[in-house]
C-alpha cells in the first residue's frame, strides 16, 4: 500500500554500471523494486548488460549509457566525451526528479554530465573510500566532486574519515536492506557440519585464507566440508589448493548459485575473509539467519559494526591463519557457543530487515528531492 505522502514523488533514476549478481546490484535492483510498490516511477540505468544479472522488478525501466561499437574510437579522451555526452542526453531525455549513482567511477559521472540540468544527485559509495577510490587522481576527484552531490551515502561511520568536513556533513550512512529472501526464523535443530563462504572469489576476498585454515584443521574434523560460493579470477587457484591438500571431497566450489540463502540456513559457520569491505551484505545476511559467523576486521569498518567479539561473533585480523583456524577451532568444539553466538546474531533482523531499511533510503532520498 503506498503512503500518501510519497505520492506526488514521481521519478528516480538509478545508476550503476551493471546488475550483475553482486552485494551492491542486488541492493539497488531491491530498492528499485521497494520504490515502485511505493508509487514511483523508477529507471534503472546502466552501462551495459553483464552476465548473471539480477532481473529487474515489473515496472522498472532500463537504459543503457555506454556507447556502441560504432560510436568507439582507438582515442580513449574522445571515448570517454562520447560517454559522458551520451549520459547526459538520458538525464535530460528521461527527466528524473533525482538520480542515485552507485560506486565508484560512476559517481562522478553521475555528478558531471547533470550539471546545470538543476537534478538532485545523491551518490552511494558501496566500499572502503580509499579502495574505491584508488588513486591520487581519484581521491582528489571524489573530495572535490562530491561537494556537488546533494547527498552522500556511506557504509559505515569510519568511511567518513576519508572525506574533508565540508562532504562529511551532507554525508550519511544508510543500513544495506536485507534481501527477503533471508528474513526468516534462525534455524533451531542441529546444524550441519559444513563451513561456508559466499562472495566473489578474487584477492580481496581471500578465500585462500579459509582454505588453508580448513586443511589446518580437517584431519581433526573429518565430519566437516568447506563450501565456497561465488566465482572469480581465484577459483582456480582455491581447485589447486584443494588438490595440493588432497581435500578435493570436502572443499567444494559450486560457483554461484540461486538458492544461496537455502543452502547456508543449516550451516554449521560462516565465514567472510575480506581484506577491505564497506558493509558486507553477506555478512549481514548470515548474521540475520542466525548462523554462527567469523569475521576478519576488515579495514572500511564494517564487520567490526556489525560483530561484538564472543558476543554473537567472532573478528580475526585480516589474513591471519593462526586466528581463523583457532576461531574455527572453537566454534567447531564448542557448538553449543557456537549457537549462542548465531542466535545473538540474529537480533540484527530487528535493524535490517528490508521493510524497515528500504523506507530509511526512500525517506532520506525523497527529503533530497529538491521543492
Amino acid at each position: 500500500m503506498k503512503e500518501k505522502h510519497f505520492e506526488e514523488k514521481k521519478h528516480i533514476a538509478l545508476f550503476i554500471s551493471t546488475l550483475r549478481k553482486g552485494g551492491s546490484e542486488r541492493v539497488l535492483v531491491n530498492l528499485a523494486d521497494y520504490l515502485t510498490r511505493q508509487g514511483f516511477l523508477v529507471t534503472m540505468v546502466t552501462q551495459y548488460q553483464g552476465e548473471a544479472e539480477y532481473p529487474l522488478p515489473e515496472g522498472v525501466k532500463r537504459v543503457f549509457s555506454e556507447i556502441t561499437r560504432e560510436e568507439t574510437t582507438e582515442n580513449r579522451a574522445l571515448n570517454f566525451y562520447r560517454r559522458l555526452c551520451k549520459l547526459r542526453a538520458i538525464w535530460k531525455r528521461e527527466k528524473p526528479d533525482m538520480i542515485l549513482s552507485f560506486i565508484g567511477k560512476n559517481n562522478m559521472m553521475a555528478l558531471l554530465t547533470s550539471l546545470f540540468l538543476k537534478i538532485p544527485v545523491v551518490i552511494s559509495v558501496r566500499g572502503e573510500p580509499k579502495e574505491e577510490y584508488y588513486s591520487t587522481v581519484l581521491r582528489l576527484l571524489a573530495r572535490t566532486l562530491f561537494r556537488k552531490a546533494d547527498g552522500v551515502i556511506l557504509q559505515s561511520e569510519k568511511a567518513k574519515e576519508f572525506f574533508p568536513a565540508g562532504i562529511q556533513k551532507k554525508a550519511v550512512v544508510l543500513k544495506n536492506p536485507l534481501n527477503p529472501a533471508f528474513v526468516r526464523e534462525p534455524f533451531d535443530g542441529e546444524r550441519e557440519k559444513e563451513i561456508v563462504a559466499v562472495g566473489r572469489i578474487d584477492a580481496n576476498k581471500n578465500h585462500e585464507m579459509i582454505v588453508r585454515a580448513f586443511a589446518r584443521l580437517a584431519e581433526r574434523f573429518p565430519d566437516y566440508k568447506l563450501i565456497i560460493y561465488g566465482e572469480g579470477e581465484k577459483k582456480e587457484r582455491l581447485k589447486k589448493l584443494a588438490e595440493q591438500f588432497e581435500l578435493t571431497d570436502r572443499i567444494l566450489l559450486p560457483g554461484s548459485v540461486n538458492d544461496v540463502a537455502d543452502r547456508i540456513y543449516r550451516s554449521g559457520i560462516f565465514v567472510l575473509s575480506s581484506y577491505s569491505e564497506g558493509m558486507p551484505n553477506t555478512l549481514i545476511e548470515a548474521m540475520c539467519m542466525g548462523l554462527p559467523v567469523i569475521s576478519t576486521d576488515c579495514s572500511g569498518g564494517g564487520a567490526a559494526e556489525l560483530i561484538e567479539n564472543d558476543v554473537n561473533g567472532k573478528l580475526v585480523p585480516p589474513g591471519d591463519v593462526e586466528a581463523l583456524v583457532r576461531a574455527l577451532k572453537e566454534f567447531m568444539e564448542d557448538r553449543e557457543k557456537a549457537a549462542a553466538c548465531g542466535k545473538k546474531a540474529a537480533e540484527l533482523l530487528n535493524k535490517y530487515h528490508p521493510d524497515i531499511v528500504d523506507k530509511e533510503w526512500m525517506d532520506y532520498l525523497v527529503s533530497r528531492i529538491r521543492r
